[in-house]
């Protein structure tokens, strides 16, 4: 069949029963539904399909399942598995806002995150929110950048992710609206073999509020998809993009599967394919691989 349904849920969270009500419900509305097919038991499962669009397969899959904490991405069974991948950093592959994190060190965290929000739900240009946040930083001490990366954690997933693309010859990067402090040790820990990100001005051992020029956006990330395509000779169908606010939209719905993982409204609302319960393993089974073929990293 030329379409792939994929439920995936946390560890544990699915269920036969979750299965055969989908594929039932598939078939209620005239497709042709395949066998439910195990990629990892009780935690996700492929289910072929023809016959319906894929929105509507999830629409009619997200009803069946009633509720239950269950992910639904639908993909087309001909090149699942990408050879690039472009992953955002903060809230995707990290659990934390690292800015607003750093904010904590000088009294500012609440005031900082709520612009935070704001801007990665769209509701304010990344650019000059990024630009007034940092601005308000001005005379931290730059010991907070390592107090701050020693509190940071990876999301669950992130490791096995990347090693286990790498390990099937995929590119992988990481682009942020970040800073370099935190992208190039999140790159080393977790094995991209690229970063992207912003740099934050530093002078005589504190912040002086600027961000260096010029500043990586959401123009920016969907350009480093382009780029990183052409150099590797791929079509933008082979990429998977994947983050969680309003600058990674683009680049989510640019790529050949884009991702918005645990996102914002305005993202979730936008993005083909979303994760809001599984970590990001549940990547790996959208592109088909089985727990045994998953690399701990």
């Amino acid at each position: 069949m030329s379409q792939i349904l994929t439920l995936i849920a946390a560890a544990g969270g699915l269920g036969q029963p979750h299965l055969l009500r989908t594929r039932a419900a598939l078939q209620a509305l005239g497709a042709d539904a395949g066998t439910p097919d195990w990629l990892s038991p009780e935690e996700a499962a492929d289910i072929p399909f023809d016959g319906l669009a894929a929105e509507q397969a999830i629409a009619v899959a997200t009803q069946a399942l009633d509720g239950a904490p269950v992910d639904v991405i639908a993909t087309a069974a001909e090149g699942r598995r990408k050879r690039l991948l472009l992953a955002d950093m903060d809230s995707t592959i990290v659990t934390s806002e690292t800015l607003d994190e750093i904010a904590a060190f000088a009294g500012l965290k609440e005031r900082i995150a709520e612009i935070t929000r704001r801007s990665m739900n769209g509701e304010l240009d990344f650019r000059t929110a990024l630009v007034e946040r940092v601005g308000m930083l001005a005379g931290l001490d730059v010991a907070a950048l390592e107090r701050t990366w020693a509190a940071t954690e990876l999301t669950g997933g992130a490791q096995e992710l990347v090693a286990t693309m790498r390990a099937n010859g995929a590119h992988c990067a990481l682009v942020s609206g970040g800073f370099t402090f935190f992208t190039g040790r999140v790159a080393d820990l977790v094995g991209f073999h690229a970063h992207y990100s912003n740099t934050l001005e530093i002078a005589d051992g504190r912040l002086t509020g600027k961000v260096g020029e010029p500043i990586l956006d959401r123009d920016a990330k969907l350009a480093t998809l382009k780029r990183l395509a052409a150099e590797h000779a791929l079509p933008l169908d082979a990429a998977l993009t994947v983050g969680d606010g309003a600058n990674d939209l683009a680049m989510i719905q640019a790529a050949g599967l884009g991702v918005a993982f645990r996102a914002k409204p305005v993202v979730a609302a936008a993005a083909r394919a979303k994760l809001d319960h599984a970590d990001l393993r549940g990547l790996l089974f959208a592109q088909g691989y089985r727990a045994a073929e998953i690399l701990a990293g």
